[in-house]
């Protein structure tokens, strides 16, 4: 009978073994398919390099890249990008290639209103210092029985050459080169001034002005001089 217990025992004892080895196995052989034993997020201990072939070189954040993955090399804004960004900060909607094509329909029908004496088209078009002076000329004309005729042959250039804020108000300055023929002629229709026969160049530096906190999306002449 204690021998048979014994040989049970030893029967028992070595399943038992068995067991454990196949468990231990099995957890190895887990860890080995999972790429190697589990690490400690937290452990502040050393941390292996990578090998040279599995490294890869990020680019340097300090410039964007451009689209062939180099980095893109900014020119220095002139102030004039520096002005026309301030604005387009001030109000999002200004575009200034839009600006620039407004500018030039404006330049037309302004010099075409004060030949006629359309006070009402240059109300709407002029700050008030520039209007007063623009109605000074014309009531001063008519009071001369005097008229004006104005031809705009075509507009050569018509640039921007400075844009800055004031507060909340946007100011761009243009330098308008246009061809025209103006003459003046008394009431007898008689040429008291101009040649019509001749083409003039002129160069006009007109300075148009938005106050970006206004609804209104119009801007206005405010300050004008001419350069024959």
């Amino acid at each position: 009978m204690g021998e048979g217990f014994q040989f049970i025992d030893i029967i028992l004892f070595a399943m038992i073994a068995a067991f454990l080895i196949l468990r231990l196995r099995s957890v190895l052989g887990r860890r080995q398919d999972n790429g190697g034993p589990p690490s400690d997020p937290f452990s502040r201990g050393p941390r292996h390099e990578p090998q040279d072939d599995n490294v890869v070189q990020l680019p340097d954040q300090s410039e964007p890249p451009d689209v062939d993955g180099e980095p893109a090399k900014r020119e220095p804004a002139t102030p004039l990008e520096a002005g026309f960004t301030q604005i387009q900060i001030a109000d999002p909607t200004f575009d200034h290639e839009e600006f620039l094509v407004g500018a030039r329909t404006a330049f037309e029908f302004i010099i075409q209103a004060f030949a006629e004496g359309d006070t009402e088209t240059l109300e709407s078009l002029l700050n008030d210092e520039v209007y007063r002076n623009f109605l000074s000329a014309i009531r001063s004309r008519e009071a001369a029985n005097e008229t004006l005729e104005n031809t705009l042959v075509r507009i050569r250039a018509a640039d921007a050459i400075e844009a800055y804020m004031d507060g909340p108000v946007a100011f761009v300055t243009m330098k308008i080169i246009s061809e025209q023929v103006n003459v003046t002629r008394d009431a007898a229709g008689e040429a008291v001034d101009g040649d019509p026969g001749h083409i003039t160049e002129i160069t006009d530096i007109w300075t148009f002005g938005r106050d970006t906190n206004s609804r209104d999306p119009n801007w206005e002449l405010v300050a004008t001089r001419s350069l024959e």
